[in-house]
Formats: C-alpha cells, structure tokens, sequence
C-alpha cells in the first residue's frame, strides 16, 4: 500500500478511537493523556473506568475488528468468492455449538480449552460446508447457501441444548450478542498470544493468493501445492476466528464487508488488500461500537456491539449484492427433480404415516418404567388434542407458503424462514412482548402479520433489480435474517424473567396453545388453504411466466400481491401460535416434486400432506425421545429438515 493510504487509515482509526473513549466519560482529553503517561493507582471512580473498563474495550475492539478483515479478505481470496466470510461458511455456528457443548458437559475445561472446542467445532463446520458444496464450487452460490444450511442446523441443535439446560441461558445469550464491554485487562492478555498466528498470513499468504488467481491449475502449474496451502489457511483462519469468537461473541459482517469496502476503494494486490481489509476492520468496529454505546447511553441500558454491527451490516451486504454482482455470484442451485407421475402407494404410504403419528400422539401413554397404548383420559385428551391440531395444520401452511413462494419467485429455495419472512414476525412478536407487554400468543396475529409482510415488501422491492435471482433474494434474506436475529439476541441478553421463556417459545413448540387457540388456528389455516386451492389457475399461468399470463388475462402484480399476503398470513399465523419453524417451508414442496407432483394442484396438496406428517411427528418424537425432558417441534424439525436437505444437495452434486 501507498504511504499516503496507510497515514490516511491510522489517522481515521487514530480519530475513531479518541471519539470512541469520549463517549460516556465524564473525564477531559487532557485528564485521559495524563492518566495515560502516569501509570499510578488512581482512587477516582471515573479514572478507574477509563483505564480499567474503556481502553480495555478500546484495545480489543481495535484487535477483534482487525482479525476479522485480515481473516474475511483471506477467506474471500482463497475461495475467489466476495460472499465468503465466518457468517455465510457455519463457522460462527460451528464454535457457537461447541461452546454451548463445554459450558454445559465440561464446564471444568471452560477457562482453558473453550477456544480449541470453539475452533474444532467451527472447523467440523467448513468441513460439512465444503463436503456439501464440493471444492470446486466454492466460488460460488453453493457455498453461501450450503453455509446457510449448516448455519440453521448447528443453530437448531444448539438451541436445543440451551431450552434443556436453562441455567446456562444467560451468558450465552450475551456471547450470541456480540459483547466487547470489558472488566479488566485479562481478557485482552488471553487473546493477545493466541492470535500471533496472523503473522504468518502476511508472511507467506500474499504470494500464495496471487497464484490462486491464476486459478488452481494455473497456481499447480506453477508449483504451488494448492490443497495443503488451502487446507493450512483455513484451519489458521478457523482458529482466529475461534479465540476471537470465545473472547467477544458473534460479532457478524465486519469479515464480510472490510474486503469488499477496500477492493471497491481500489486494493489490487494480495498484499494491498490484506492490510487495507484489516485497518478497514478496525474502522468499521470502532464505528459500530461507538454506536452501541452512544445508543446505550441514550436508552440507559447496555447495548452489545455485535447488535449494531448487524444493524450496520446488513444494509451494505444488501447494498453490495445489488451494485454488482459477478457471473460466479449468481450461480443457481439445481434440485433434483422428477418427470415420473405420482404413485398411488406412494400417497398412501405418506397418509399412512400421517396416521400413524396422529395414533401415537393419541393413544401412547408413557410413564417412568414403559409405554402403554390406552385411550386417553379427559385430561390426557385436553393436554394432546391441541398440540396434535396446532402441529398437524402448522406443516400444512408452511408447506402451502413455501409451494407459492417458491413459484412466485421462480427460485427453488425460496422459503419463509430461508429469506426472513419468518424472521420478522419473530422479531415483530418479541418486540412487541418484551417492550410493549403482551404476550405471545394466538391474540398477536396481526404483530407477525406486520413483521413478515414488511420483510416480503423489502425483499421484492431490493430482488427486483435482479429479476429476484437466487442470489439476490438468499443474500437479501441472509442479511435480514442476521439483523433480525442479533436484536432477537440483544432483547434475550437483557436477562428479563420472560427471557427464558422467549427462548422456548424461539425453539418452535406446541406446549403452551389451549383448545380454543387450536381450533382457531386450524379453522384460520382450513380457510386460508381453500382461498389458495381456489387461486390455483393464478399461480399456475404465473409459474409459466409472467408474460404468458398478462396474455391470458391475468393481472400478475395484483395476483402476486394477494398470493404474498397469503404468504404472509399463513407465516404470522404459524410463527404467533407455535414459533419460528425452519424447513418445512423449504423441504414439503421438493418432496412432493421428487414424488412427482408437478401440477400446483397436487403440489399444493401433497407438499401440505408432507408438512403435516413432518410437524406431527416432530413434534411426538419432541416429547418421547428423551422424555420426562422435552424437544420442540421447531427445534427437531429444524435438524431433520436440515439433515434432509443437506443429503439432497449431496445427492444432487454427486449427480
């Protein structure tokens, strides 16, 4: 880099660490220098949080955010991919599990093993994302959405470990949150010797990354032995990523943005973008977390970076994934699909199961020493009636939503939870619960409505410009999905009573719905459904295209308008009565595809056949698996449906 651009970079961060200090500090820049050049104890309050509180804070601020630039512009240059980053690769998911895993199992290893589990528990992640993706996809959509995959699944499972061991809720809802507050000094110190490995990345890594781009055989060519090189940058970056992450939390974007800022801003070389992405790192979490502070003091309550650095990222992801996006970036995932006709036995055999789950939810009473197949009592029968009834009719509207989404859209991913429609009635519900009061139940309906109808507004307005492309809509839904989750994380580190029970009512269960709300629900959905059975002739001329039906006589904005109501109608009904479900969405309509319903009829009807039989099994294996103890329905059906649809893209590459 040029001497002029590295002054220009050391003199911003020189200014943002200064403002930074004054926020919230009661004392003069010249009393901070003092304190600075003279090392003794000081009894004053305010000079021993200045010393002790914020320049710790400021110092792993300036570490974590030049980690995470280093680490994403290597990351990005090793895959030749700019959507490359810890967030879109499972990595943050993967040592998020592994430290849930030792802060309950092995709380004794938790002071001086966290990071190696947090860095093999990340590394089992990009190794999953990799396996699925294949190698020589990893450049481009593949990668990012097989991250996102494994992200839901490790987050699923991780949540179910979190609702079955309560005690531990609350220090990892703040880890979640992304928090660089600071009590001391130790925390800087632990980091400071396990992070000297990034040395090496500016030793050896910028002749490596200018034969990488070359291409593989180009740098093979050239004698470069690409897998090992891969191989040990990566595991170097997972570990760096690992100890920041057991330090400070999740603290998401600021890897993904930094090299893509720099490179827009002209860094050409390995070597050039390297330490302009680290310096702009730096900038970008010293801003983020002057911001949280500022907001924190003006709310009078503690604000976690790792919150405002997703407030602030997700607008630029959104904004540098419509600017431009290059022909790797826009690569589409291929399902496997069928030409075969449905088979009658195959519809029976689903309907069988479906049966069989509703007698088991029914008729199987379990106690402590063995089960037992009796009719159930008047109470047994008010405990399950409404939970069968509420999982039975939730599978079926997220299987209806997910089958017009994804012909709405043109896009075989295209599910409510895989774009954040159901993202915002998740936040709009917690909102609502934890600022405004209510409660979250069945009488919140139109709250969700309002959060999924405004996620589905900024995703058809922003995929627009795209012709809603799965890469603009996946990346759209990824940054909403990630702002959203960071203040659903923020009002769960709080520590409110009601925490723990957001938590559980996150996992997706069926537990607390009365009779009457099930019945509503179900009467709400049967009508719901039969609207959509009846605007079949719509979405079928517009799953030939629009054009096609404007000739037939269809008013394709309205009819879309109406259909993403609907879309919307069936997540906010769902999401306010059970919780957030993921997959089901996603996996019901490639089923029912696989099976052979090509018609939008039979989809319809056989993708909510499927839904169904998904959710009411779910949800009775939550409750016998490891019974006295409960998995929610959410939560289960979140890891089969992610295990289901990590195996098809398996199958489909190895195709």
């Amino acid at each position: 880099m040029k001497i002029k651009q590295l002054t220009f970079y050391f003199l911003v961060i020189i200014l943002l660490s200064i403002t930074n200090l004054q926020i919230d500090n009661s004392l003069s820049l010249s009393h901070q220098l003092y304190l600075l050049a003279n090392s003794a104890t000081t009894i004053p309050f305010a000079d021993v949080f200045f010393l002790h509180a914020q320049l710790p804070r400021l110092a792993m601020t300036v570490v974590i955010g030049g980690l995470f630039g280093v680490v994403g512009s290597l990351m990005q240059q090793l895959t030749q991919n700019n959507l490359t980053s810890p967030l879109t690769l499972g990595t943050s998911s993967g040592a998020w599990l592994a430290l849930v895993i030792v802060n309950i199992w092995f709380t004794g290893w938790v002071t001086d093993y966290s990071a190696v589990a947090a860095t093999i528990g990340a590394l089992l992640a990009f190794s999953l994302v990799i396996i699925i993706a294949g190698i020589r996809n990893m450049t481009g959509l593949p990668l990012v959405v097989s991250g996102m995959v494994v992200n839901i699944l490790l987050g699923a499972i991780a949540t179910a470990l979190v609702t079955l061991n309560s005690q531990f809720a609350q220090n990892i809802f703040m880890w979640g949150a992304g928090d660089l507050a600071q009590d001391g000094w130790d925390k800087v110190y632990w980091l400071l010797p396990r992070i000297t490995p990034v040395l090496l990345i500016f030793i050896f890594a910028p002749r490596i990354l200018t034969l990488l781009r070359l291409g593989h055989e180009g740098a093979a060519a050239r004698g470069l032995s690409v897998l090992p090189a891969f191989a040990f940058f990566i595991i170097l970056s997972t570990w760096l990523v690992s100890v920041s992450i057991t330090a400070v939390g999740v603290i998401s974007f600021i890897g993904l943005l930094a090299p893509n800022i720099v490179r827009t801003l002209g860094a050409r070389t390995a070597s050039q973008e390297l330490i302009a992405s680290g310096l702009m790192g730096i900038c970008l979490l010293l801003i983020t977390d002057s911001l949280a502070i500022w907001v924190g003091q003006w709310l009078n309550t503690v604000i976690p970076s790792g919150v405002t650095a997703a407030a602030i990222g997700a607008p630029a992801l959104i904004w540098f994934s419509r600017k431009k996006m290059r022909a790797q970036d826009q690569l589409s995932i291929s399902i496997i699909s069928q030409t075969k006709r449905i088979s009658n036995y195959t519809v029976i055999g689903i309907t069988a199961l479906l049966i069989l789950g509703l007698a088991l939810t029914l008729f199987i009473h379990i106690n402590e020493r063995q089960w037992l197949w009796e009719i159930p009592s008047v109470y047994q029968w008010a405990l399950r009636f409404p939970r069968l009834l509420t999982a039975l009719f939730a599978g079926v509207a997220l299987a209806i939503a997910g089958v017009i989404l994804q012909r709405l859209i043109y896009n075989p991913l295209a599910s409510p939870d895989i774009l954040g429609v159901s993202s915002g009635a998740t936040f709009a519900l917690v909102f609502s619960s934890l600022i405004l009061g209510s409660t979250l139940q069945t009488s919140q309906w139109g709250t969700a409505l309002l959060g999924s109808g405004v996620v589905m507004i900024i995703l058809l307005v922003l995929g627009k410009r795209h012709q809603y492309a799965p890469a603009s809509l996946i990346l759209t839904g990824i940054a909403l999905t990630a702002s959203l989750e960071a203040f659903i994380q923020f009002f769960l580190a709080k520590g409110s009573l009601s925490s723990y029970k957001i938590l559980l009512w996150l996992s997706g269960s069926t537990y607390r719905v009365t009779g009457q709300q099930a019945i509503y629900f179900a009467l709400a959905i049967i009508f719901i459904v039969g609207v959509v059975l009846l605007l079949t002739r719509w979405l079928a001329l517009i799953s030939i295209g629009r054009n096609f039906a404007l000739a037939r006589g269809l008013h394709t904005a309205q009819a879309s308008i109406i259909l993403l109501i609907i879309v919307s109608l069936l997540c906010a009904l769902v999401t306010s009565t059970v919780g957030p479900i993921a997959f089901i969405g996603l996996v019901a309509p490639h089923m029912a595809v696989l099976i052979g319903a090509q018609k939008i009829k039979s989809q319809l009807i056989l993708s909510g056949l499927i839904g169904a039989t998904l959710m009411v099994w779910a949800d009775w294996l939550g409750q016998v698996l490891i019974y006295p103890a409960q998995i929610a329905a959410g939560t289960l059906v979140a890891i089969l449906g992610g295990s289901y649809f990590l195996c098809l893209m398996l199958l489909n590459r190895s195709r």
